[in-house]
């Protein structure tokens, strides 16, 4: 009770906040119960005058609301089936930029995390370079003469995450349980996303896992890179690897004056891209300009590992298949991939499916290259998933978002880059060799193995079958025991019943008395 009571102070802050920035215009409250639609109109009467455009007033709410929330909303850009296209388009142009704290909390969090003077570590250590919501980030000389970058934890920070997730997840659930869209658009699973996403980015030794990780998997590809970590001296605290000496992308005239090819360097970012997602099933899912440079050599470097995603093979396959079948307009395929994956409930018609897939494929196909908007082909297919019931999937979801910074991305390189000719050779590839017949063979020998590994936990197996029909048994004779949740759920319905008997039971009473006396 006592936390549930902070949590309202924490949200009532917050849409203070975003009420007095302006950021309650973005919301269309024609979508919106009674109650809500009036709360909407009650935010809007203290707006601060002169709050600026929707992109403005949003990312001025988020910052000053802090660190989390900041994360929260760069997250959210990521989420448009969530919160629209229209506001993930706004939260795209967040920068996750704070002012950097001292160097002394820096020089302290360094000597903490090695028990030894900086100077011991470092022949030269500069000011913080960038400084954003969970780390700030130096250019340091080590002993040996290598320059490296040095990401530091902010102090303070996993405790003012750990308050702020608390009330996120108090209003997620409490959202999912007044509404069936919250409940399967799945906002506590978005909370609990960024919770474990922010967990994984506040220890920087698992950043130097996913650096590392990364660099393995592009080892072999000849236009593409990532900064090695140095492992002696990362902890959890800091992260150093090598800095990198390059062009930033966004500075296309600097791309020019060093001579790189930039219709090359477009076609790089796709399909680099997509072989790391495909091929590999663990792409960067922040390719901003500010994280992708090209070296002297013409090769793509993309820095900072915090943000990363992964699919299975089974969403590999998905994608792979989805791709093809909108670059060959094959919709029934399409289609028909949704259900083989159990994306779409049994119940829905592929026919039916894969007609509201050429609604969203047949007008890129007539357009030339620039024409073709891929934050409207979101849009619809975000909009056919509510139609047929199809559970959000949010390693899809985050992808698909990724996808569309990165060719916007390549787009500023090449404004009549053709997304489609150039994901094709990527996909092609992966698809005939993972579903031809090589890919078939070794499909059947995982599958050998998994029966083998099966069959030598078989003894393993029945043994805790026994032990959960025994329980059962036991919970037969003697009932079933809830958790503290459940039963917590139960009072509150209770509670709630009641409140409708007593009133009921004070409404006869005053007929009663009303006829009596009358």
């Amino acid at each position: 009770m006592i936390s549930s009571l902070f949590h309202l102070a924490r949200s009532a802050r917050t849409g203070f906040v975003l009420a007095r920035e302006g950021a309650l215009a973005l919301v269309d409250p024609s979508v919106l119960p009674p109650l809500a639609r009036g709360m909407i109109r009650l935010g809007r009467l203290i707006e601060r005058r002169g709050a600026g455009t929707s992109a403005t007033r949003l990312a001025a709410a988020l910052t000053r609301l802090g660190p989390s929330y900041v994360k929260f909303g760069q997250f959210l850009a990521t989420r448009p089936d969530v919160v629209g296209m229209k506001i993930a388009s706004d939260l795209s142009a967040l920068q996750d930029r704070m002012p950097p704290f001292p160097m002394a909390q820096a020089r302290a969090a360094i000597e903490a995390a090695h028990g030894q003077p900086l100077e011991a570590l470092f022949s030269s250590f500069g000011e913080p370079v960038a400084a954003a919501s969970i780390a700030q980030v130096h250019r340091a000389r080590l002993k040996d003469g290598r320059e490296v970058a040095v990401k530091i934890l902010r102090p303070g920070i996993r405790d003012r995450f750990h308050r702020d997730l608390g009330a996120m997840r108090f209003g997620a659930e409490l959202a999912e349980r007044r509404s069936a869209e919250a409940r399967r658009l799945r906002f506590t699973g978005v909370v609990e996303t960024l919770a474990r996403s922010v967990t994984m980015e506040m220890d920087l030794r698992l950043e130097a896992a996913a650096l590392s990780e990364f660099a393995e998997n592009t080892k072999d590809d000849p236009d593409f890179r990532v900064p090695a970590p140095d492992w002696q001296l990362t902890a959890r605290e800091m992260l150093v690897d090598e800095w990198i000496d390059g062009v930033r992308l966004a500075d296309i005239e600097g791309l020019r004056a060093a001579g790189h090819d930039l219709p090359a360097l477009g076609r790089n970012v796709i399909q680099s891209f997509l072989k790391h997602a495909i091929r590999d099933g663990f792409f960067h899912a922040d390719m901003h300009p500010g994280n992708l440079f090209v070296d002297a050599q013409g090769r793509l470097v993309a820095v900072d590992g915090g943000i990363m995603g992964r699919l299975g093979l089974k969403e590999r396959r998905f994608l792979a298949e989805i791709l093809l079948g909108f670059i060959t307009r094959d919709y029934r395929r399409v289609a028909e991939v949704h259900f083989e994956a159990g994306y779409v409930p049994g119940h829905h018609a592929v026919e039916d499916f894969a007609q509201a897939i050429r609604a969203v494929g047949e007008p890129i196909h007539d357009k030339s290259a620039d024409q073709i908007s891929m934050a409207k082909v979101l849009t619809l297919l975000f909009e056919i998933t509510g139609m047929f019931d199809m559970a959000t999937r949010t390693e899809l979801v985050m992808l698909q978002k990724t996808m569309v910074v990165v060719e916007g991305v390549a787009r500023t390189l090449d404004p009549h880059l053709d997304m489609w000719s150039t994901a094709e050779p990527v996909v092609r590839e992966w698809i005939t060799h993972n579903l031809g017949p090589l890919g078939r063979i070794e499909e059947a020998g995982r599958g050998a193995g998994a029966l083998f590994s099966s069959l030598a936990r078989l003894p393993e197996t029945i043994q805790r079958a026994e032990r959960v029909l025994g329980q059962l048994e036991d919970a037969s004779r003697q009932g079933f025991a809830l958790n503290e949740r459940s039963v917590e759920a139960i009072g509150r319905a209770e509670g709630r019943g009641n409140r409708w008997v007593t009133g009921a039971l004070w409404l006869i009473a005053a007929l009663i008395a009303w006829e009596v006396l009358g």
